[in-house]
């Protein structure tokens, strides 16, 4: 049994979480969370603390963004794209259940008011900013990072946030070359 309350976006993900792992859920029912959802997150992050575990697409990153923000401390499950796709649906719903497992061996915490160990240079030495393919430089080096795909400015936050060091950045790019 997973001591903390995972975070889901729906019924279906919930499902999937619990072909994988026994563990309690609390579906957001998408991207509008109301009040309500937010303040049984941040019960359970007090009571038992929280696994965001969301979609790896632009609405569960928006909720992962608005459950981080107002309920600090939480960790983070990440899988990637291809993890999660089925016949063109992208969804936690659509992981195996090994890839589930190995998502929540492989957590993030978040550590606000961190120090980055990486400074925005980095970002652009390595193609990660300011480069024709940096997106998909970026999508390749967060999923090595385990850290998901984001913007450029949202990729430097969480490698302050989740605590990146530089050897864990220089790896992940040897991975990319």
């Amino acid at each position: 049994m997973i001591k903390e309350m995972i975070v889901v976006e729906g019924k279906d993900d919930t499902a999937a979480i619990k072909r994988a792992v026994e563990a309690d859920t609390i579906e957001t029912g998408g991207s509008a969370i109301g009040q309500a959802v937010l303040k049984r997150i941040a019960l359970a992050q007090q009571r038992r603390g929280v696994i965001i575990f969301t979609d790896p697409d632009h609405a569960g990153e928006r909720i992962r963004k608005i459950v981080a923000a107002k309920v600090p401390g939480c960790k983070h499950a990440f899988i990637t794209q291809e993890q999660a796709a089925y016949k063109g649906d992208i969804g936690v719903e659509n992981a195996t259940p090994e890839t589930i497992r190995q998502a929540l061996q492989n957590l993030r915490t978040e550590y606000d008011g961190a120090v980055s160990q990486l400074a925005m240079e980095d970002l652009i030495a390595a193609g990660l900013i300011v480069h024709p393919d940096a997106a998909a430089r970026r999508l390749a080096v967060g999923n090595a990072l385990g850290i998901g795909y984001c913007n450029g400015k949202q990729f430097y936050k969480r490698c302050a946030m989740f605590q990146i060091s530089r050897e864990e950045f220089e790896a992940a790019l040897e991975h990319l070359n």
